[in-house]
């Protein structure tokens, strides 16, 4: 497993969101470390994304705060906690359809771009250079780098759901994230699908040096992964720690399986082949 910084670079401080007479997050508190993958799990409806939504000001919590790089994020909008380094994928698909891959990918880079809306508007010299450069950096580092050079002209509409949410994974990368929120990136998936998006995860943290925040169900997928595990259930934090000691602890089998039998949930998840057989997992930590 790859060395984890110590220092924290996103710090969740008992956060309690409502909607209405109802928590949906209630004193959640956890912190990631700069240069790790840290997964957030739990059952249906525990609160995991309801977690991503405050970390990326859609939602304003009632009480707490959401500190990045040790600077509170609270009163910030979407827009400017992109432009700081938080980068966000989700759940659904979230491209426009009728464009094309590259395109989508661009419009991952508006947060940052210095051209205004009139010089956007009539395309003046500068738009055209900013724009050239910017298509020049996709194709070059995100395109390649994600192997999707092949479909770049191709329309979203027209792709697999394994390949829109690889350029759903560009686009973010796009923005040039110092954290990257991955909010279920597998769900949906074959197996073949999941490894590859796997091994785009760990060459995400390896070669761009990006911390990994990840909401996913595949338990075999975080086990592998994740240097920290943080288990939430009905809102609240009901465990955090490596992986070995989450998958062993007797309230997270209760929450997931409604009993303690910690082997039920360990076969539940048992891996079919050692880490180090499996292509995508741990092949390039």
């Amino acid at each position: 497993m790859q060395a984890v910084a110590n220092d924290s670079i996103l710090d969740v401080r008992g956060v309690t969101l409502q909607f209405g007479g109802v928590k949906a997050l209630s004193d959640v508190s956890f912190n990631v470390a700069e240069g790790s993958i840290t997964s957030v799990i739990g059952p249906n409806g525990a609160g995991k994304t309801s977690v991503f939504n405050t970390i990326s000001g859609f939602y304003k919590p009632a009480a707490g705060d959401i500190l990045f790089r040790g600077k509170s994020l609270s009163g910030m909008a979407p827009p400017q906690r992109a432009a700081l380094g938080l980068a966000r994928s989700f759940q659904n698909i979230a491209l426009f359809r009728g464009m094309t891959v590259l395109d989508n990918i661009k419009l991952g880079r508006h947060c940052h771009l210095k051209t205004g809306p009139l010089g956007a508007l009539f395309f003046t010299p500068r738009a055209r250079r900013e724009e050239e450069r910017l298509r020049q950096e996709i194709e070059e580092r995100i395109i390649d780098f994600l192997e999707i050079d092949h479909i770049r002209k191709a329309p979203v509409a027209s792709l697999s759901y394994g390949l829109q949410k690889r350029v759903e994974l560009a686009r973010a990368l796009a923005m040039k994230p110092q954290i990257l929120l991955l909010d279920e990136p597998v769900a949906g998936m074959n197996r073949e699908e999941t490894e590859d998006m796997a091994r785009f995860i760990l060459e995400v943290r390896r070669e761009w040096g990006v911390t990994i925040l990840m909401v996913e169900h595949d338990m075999s997928m975080v086990m592998d992964l994740s240097d920290h595990v943080v288990v939430l259930n009905f809102g609240q934090v009901i465990a955090s720690g490596i992986p070995a000691e989450v998958q062993a602890n007797p309230e997270v089998i209760r929450a997931y399986l409604g009993s303690g039998d910690v082997h039920a949930l360990r076969a539940r998840y048992k891996r079919t082949a050692p880490a180090s057989e499996k292509p995508g997992f741990r092949s390039a930590a």
